[in-house]
């Protein structure tokens, strides 16, 4: 996968760029508050449909216009592809080869990337919330139909949750609804849950191998998937759900929210046993994400037969030597890179093969 063009229209700080990204390696230089985190948020942005900076669209259109139009140009190994994204007031719109695509959900996965920033520790030291994103975002680029799934379990999640207002309200009566937003729920929810498994085993396999490698095998890296119910047995999935839904109906009527599902998974990871949250050092917490990182790259390539593009948001300067040898030696070569950096001191330059040098100052970019 490779993106021969990048062009933006009133997207930031960016009023009009087309620019040709024709290396293997794309570098941005330039002092802090000048675009180029924009630049890489487009990119991340034109295949994912949202930023991963926030969730309100109007911050990614410019003040001088009304709406902000990301265009880009992929090859692929089946041919190539042009990819537009719209955004306004009135919402998104997405066209892939000048078609219209009835559902964003449908446009994510023409193009593939990994972002990796430093805001990423998170992932390992954050909220359960923030690794739920990192786990939908990357499941929704290979497994089609994810995405969509996860809008209809969140569509139902919020009319139960009114509806379980509703009850306490009334004292608990007129339960008979109930039942309906339960089945429902977790029709939409097993679905969910299996794919989350599937994706944390196979991330699992290749993170451990990874991280293997970055710490010379002084550490054992373990991906463990938390659900919030015992989902051992996929077989019956649908009814442990529908009996933990049971067993905690009357603490969900009294809080009015609904307490099991998804929505309140979780993941952990553990370095030779101990969890990496509590336990890890910055320096392990950080090495855990990298391996992460590096093995969504692979993980995407298995699933989908070709590499992503890989996004490297002022990430260099925080890795110490071994780390950033590592990370060149793994997308040297095989993977379309695109790294932003203050200064070229920071990058290895002496490692990179086909390094394109760009130059960003208040919204533009020279070579």
């Amino acid at each position: 996968m490779y993106l021969r063009k990048i062009a933006l229209r009133n997207y930031r700080n960016y009023d009009a760029l087309e620019l040709d990204t024709d290396s293997s390696v794309n570098l941005f230089i330039g002092p802090n508050a000048q675009g180029k985190t924009n630049l890489l948020e487009s990119i991340f942005t034109l295949a994912l449909t949202k930023s991963h900076r926030t969730s309100k669209d109007k911050e990614l259109i410019g003040w001088q216009g009304t709406d902000a139009h990301v265009h880009g140009e992929v090859d692929k190994q089946y041919g190539a592809v042009k990819l537009d994204l719209m955004l306004s007031a009135q919402g998104k719109k997405a066209k892939i080869n000048g078609l219209e695509q009835r559902r964003l959900s449908d446009f994510v996965g023409a193009l593939n990337v990994v972002m990796f920033a430093p805001e990423d520790l998170e992932i390992v030291k954050g909220t359960p919330g923030v690794r739920r994103r990192f786990l939908d975002m990357e499941i929704g680029q290979v497994q089609p139909g994810y995405l969509h799934t996860l809008q209809q379990y969140a569509k139902v999640l919020v009319q139960r949750n009114n509806y379980l207002k509703t009850l306490w309200t009334s004292g608990g009566d007129k339960q008979g609804l109930l039942e309906v937003w339960n089945v429902q729920l977790a029709e939409f929810g097993v679905k969910i849950i299996k794919k989350r498994k599937y994706f944390i085993q196979k991330l699992q396999q290749w993170a451990e191998q990874i991280h293997a490698g970055i710490t010379a095998g002084a550490e054992q890296l373990t991906v463990a998937y938390k659900p919030s119910f015992d989902i051992e047995d996929e077989s019956v999935l649908f009814d442990h759900f529908m009996l933990k839904l049971t067993q905690v109906k009357d603490q969900e009527i009294r809080r009015g929210t609904t307490l099991v599902g998804p929505h309140r998974d979780d993941l952990a990871f553990y370095i030779n046993g101990k969890e990496a949250q509590t336990f890890g050092s910055q320096g392990q917490q950080r090495t855990t994400a990298l391996s992460l990182k590096l093995a969504e790259i692979e993980l995407i390539r298995e699933e989908i037969g070709e590499y992503p593009l890989l996004l490297l948001d002022d990430v260099l300067s925080e890795l110490d030597r071994n780390r950033q040898t590592q990370l060149i030696e793994t997308f040297q070569s095989k993977v379309q890179t695109f790294i932003t950096a203050t200064g070229l001191e920071s990058v290895d330059l002496g490692k990179l093969q086909d390094a394109g040098i760009y130059h960003v100052q208040e919204g533009r970019v020279t070579r």
